[in-house]
């Protein structure tokens, strides 16, 4: 018996992934819960596992496809007999023939789709341009508008939009004629006669906030004597939807200051032999700073908040998501509940953390829930940056370098290890009164730590 396998659902937050790579090829056998395909989403790349074991008949969705979840990914020649989310029968007619007895399913995948994707705040919250697609869908009569729902992806619409294509000018290459990313990119690069809008430019850019500057060239080989184009990969062109989506959405506000950290280095210098014996790992700074900056969450909630449109959400958890620097690309990984653990357990999670985001082994509840993040620039070389928010969150803080600088105590000129805290904040929720006093408590109790500060 062949079986069709989906792309499994993952969480409400997560309505899409990118097919990044295919771990089996057809013909080849599978065990069960052996890995079939890696998986990107917006939050944490994943392997699927088999749910049946068998061989590998066909492959329905491209590496570099996008597609929403529920969508059906590859298909499996198994004796097994299935009961599971991630796999359904295969129709018994030919692919070219529609499936009037089972209607429902291409029009809930495209409605899950557009309803919680391309919507502020981000982690969707659904809006009512849906009702309309899935009333349309139920007309008997009306055929096409069922098809177009389920045949592009949010990715697709937004782009779209954005560019102002009439997608019913687009010829799909995928899957039942579905219109692909690349088949987009490919249309609006080669310059269309027809469309909704002008388009400004045959060539797409990535914003500079993605840390790239990568265009899109309609031969994906073509270079020329003074330009050479790299292929996005399905990391880097999430991160850069990320920013554009927290620019665009987010009143972005800025302010800084400077931290004393002097007590902190010779606190650290004090415990770091005798923790690293006991603990086996590094203790940087970096847990001495969470602590300061939860504690001081608990004090000022605005800034552990999201924007809801007509009201402001505090969020009762401290939740702090960890800038981390993978091959991939930026990942921010989350410390739950972060104010109930100690500097040691801090600096514990946060390795954890780190050293499974760089493995590439984050599950998607270490990406979940975060309700503040914050970004160690320092650790570059960093003193001074600007960074975006983590949409849909309140702010970001960053840590910079900490340098030995001449500064003023007690009308003495005394040599004080020194620390730049930056914090962007979103406008709508905090004025710079509220931000300021939030970045005043966490300098305060980070120059308060001492000696004698326990560390458990």
């Amino acid at each position: 018996m062949a079986i069709t396998i989906e792309l499994p659902h993952v969480g409400e937050s997560v309505v899409e992934g990118t097919i990044g790579k295919w771990l089996k090829q057809p013909g080849e056998s599978i065990s069960r819960f052996e890995p079939l395909v890696e998986v990107v989403t917006d939050k944490v790349t994943m392997e699927v596992p088999s749910p049946v074991s068998g061989s590998l008949v066909r492959v329905l969705a491209e590496e570099g496809e996008t597609l929403p979840m529920g969508a059906p990914i590859a298909e499996i020649e198994t004796t097994e007999q299935v009961d599971t989310s991630t796999a359904s029968p295969t129709p018994s007619q030919p692919a070219s023939a529609p499936d009037l007895t089972h209607p429902p399913p291409p029009v809930a995948a495209g409605t899950t789709g557009y309803l919680l994707r391309d919507i502020a705040p981000v982690g969707p919250t659904g809006g009512g341009a849906g009702a309309p697609e899935a009333l349309e869908a139920q007309q008997p009569t009306v055929v096409a508008p069922p098809r177009e729902v389920a045949r592009h992806s949010p990715a697709v619409r937004r782009l779209a939009r954005e560019h102002g294509v009439d997608l019913s000018l687009v010829t799909g290459t995928g899957m039942g004629g579905r219109i692909t990313r690349d088949n987009l990119l490919r249309y609006i690069e080669a310059g269309p006669k027809a469309t909704a809008a002008p388009v400004p430019s045959p060539t797409l850019s990535i914003p500079a906030s993605t840390g790239h500057e990568l265009l899109t060239s309609p031969s994906s080989d073509a270079t020329t004597p003074d330009e050479e184009y790299i292929q996005l990969t399905p990391v880097r062109r999430m991160i850069a939807e990320a920013m554009v989506t927290s620019v665009a959405h987010i009143p972005h506000a800025w302010t800084t200051v400077e931290v004393d950290v002097t007590g902190i280095v010779a606190l650290r210098a004090k415990v770091r032999t005798s923790f690293e014996e006991r603990e086996r790992t590094n203790l940087t700074y970096l847990p001495f700073i969470i602590k300061a900056v939860v504690e001081s969450l608990k004090e000022h909630r605005t800034l552990n908040a999201s924007w809801g449109g007509d009201k402001i959400v505090l969020k009762r958890r401290i939740n702090l998501g960890i800038a981390v620097a993978a091959p991939s690309g930026l990942i921010v990984p989350v410390v739950h509940d972060a104010d109930r653990l100690s500097i040691a357990g801090l600096a514990d999670a946060v390795r954890d953390l780190t050293i499974r985001g760089r493995q590439n082994k984050l599950t998607l509840e270490d990406v979940q829930g975060g309700t503040f993040t914050l970004n160690n620039t320092g650790a570059l070389g960093s003193t001074v940056s600007y960074p975006i928010i983590n949409h849909p969150q309140a702010a970001i803080l960053t840590t910079e370098a900490i340098q030995k600088r001449p500064v003023v105590r007690d009308d003495a000129i005394a040599i004080r290890s020194m620390m730049n805290l930056c914090l962007s904040f979103d406008h709508r929720i905090n004025d710079g009164s509220e931000s300021s006093a939030f970045l005043q408590a966490v300098k305060s109790r980070m120059e308060a730590i001492s000696l004698d500060t326990p560390i458990y």
